[in-house]
């Protein structure tokens, strides 16, 4: 057995160290959205996660007190929207709190089941929601894949350190 490195002094466990040892985690960059009864919401997550290839099925997280989880919270369909690098702004305007997130300039359709589908993404998916799981302060939302498109061109986006990057060669 060798000897371990010195791996600092360990913290207790409390939500500043959850957050500080994923901002070292690099994430893929998504945007979730649903048609809302007042019109369609969206946030940006990085919390989405492949959990079935039969039947094909996803999961991500939102957080209870999210202007999004009412809609979310009742939504039957939700389209998942993987963001290239060059829609950092995008990202940022699904994740910033009191935003026009569907006024331009963002780009987007009705799609299956009048899923709200965002133009010019790397890839998107309607999904039927099968469960939300209680996590915390956040629901694990679990969701069967009915269609997609995984065409778009491009890289994708990733949030590292609190910041949204491009992928590096």
């Amino acid at each position: 057995m060798t000897a371990s490195p010195d791996l600092g002094t360990p913290q207790l466990a409390s939500p500043d160290l959850l957050r500080s040892v994923f901002r070292r985690h690099a994430a893929g960059v998504a945007v979730i959205t649903a048609a809302g009864g007042s019109g369609p919401v969206g946030f940006t997550a990085t919390s989405l996660t492949s959990v079935s290839a039969e039947p094909p099925m996803l999961s991500f997280g939102i957080g209870t007190g999210a202007s999004s989880w009412p809609a979310i919270s009742g939504a039957e369909h939700v389209g998942v929207h993987l963001l290239g690098e060059h829609q950092q702004e995008l990202a940022a305007t699904f994740a910033r709190s009191g935003a026009d997130r569907f006024g331009a300039p963002t780009a987007w359709r009705a799609g299956p089941e009048d899923v709200p589908v965002l133009d010019d993404v790397l890839a998107w998916l309607v999904c039927r929601v099968v469960a939300r799981v209680p996590a915390g302060d956040h629901r694990i939302v679990l969701a069967e894949v009915v269609a997609g498109d995984p065409a778009g061109a491009g890289r994708p986006l990733l949030y590292h350190q609190g910041r949204f990057n491009a992928l590096r060669d």
